[in-house]
């Protein structure tokens, strides 16, 4: 009965670790809408795609509603969003989207990670181009047809329509509908969607990598490994690679 104990408490613990890096990042992302487009989730998209993705990860209302209040204040820091490229051992590209009140501690913290696991913090543009950036909304699949789906979305920019299986923190998997589209039609994608009635589960612009580096069982738990420390800084907001 101990080590199942431990177990679950070991489970119980990372799913509590994940779900407050979840609202700080997507706190940040909120203070930043609010910041950019103001308070009114109406006439800012920024800000509606950031209270959606805080209904996907089960944000509290309060929480979203409070994270506004304090962006619209003066008194609340601006974050810089700074983007960092780079390589890793065995020919992975990496892209690590920050959002951070102190550069000098962000860039610090990146540049440590990279050295001391044998990587390699390049300039702006030396890995970025292996990546082509896209729209990426997420849906949930229940009552939903994917041919269907796609046929509706095609003319607002839908370019890939698929079906994928995610496993939750209690061993449940859940299937999701997931749409991109090229960078530039998020936003009527975004729209086309609301206008719909459709809500997404998570909605973002997201890093898909145009090649990717096959790896063995040993390289990819190494790199995995370096991910995660990138991951844990509390100024990361994402972590895109290059890992087939």
């Amino acid at each position: 009965m101990g080590r199942a104990f431990e177990f679950r408490k070991g489970r119980k613990m990372k799913r509590w670790d994940k779900m407050s890096k979840d609202f700080t990042r997507i706190g940040k992302e909120i203070v930043m809408a609010v910041k950019e487009n103001g308070p009114n989730p109406d006439s800012n998209a920024r800000l509606r795609a950031a209270m959606q993705n805080a209904k996907g990860v089960n944000m509290p209302k309060d929480r979203v509603e409070a994270a506004i209040k304090r962006a619209s204040s003066k008194e609340e820091k601006d974050y810089a969003e700074v983007v960092y490229e780079g390589y890793l051992p065995h020919g992975v590209a990496i892209v690590i989207e920050t959002a951070t009140d102190n550069p000098t501690r962000t860039v610090s913290n990146v540049r440590l990670i990279f050295n001391r696991n044998d990587g390699t913090l390049g300039t702006a543009g030396s890995s970025d181009y292996t990546f082509t950036r896209k729209g990426v909304f997420k849906l949930a699949a229940e009552g939903l047809d994917r041919d269907e789906l796609e046929l509706e979305l095609i003319d607002f920019g839908a370019e890939d329509v698929y079906e994928t299986v995610e496993e939750d923190e209690h061993g449940a998997e859940h299937k999701f509908i997931v749409v991109e589209t090229a960078f530039t039609d998020f936003g009527q994608m975004q729209k086309a969607l609301e206008a719909q009635g459709r809500h997404a589960v998570s909605v973002n612009l997201q890093r898909v990598p145009n090649i990717t580096v096959a790896l063995n069982d040993e390289q990819l738990d190494e790199i995995m490994t370096i991910i995660e420390k990138f991951e844990d800084d509390e100024d990361v907001q994402a972590v895109y690679h290059t890992v087939g």
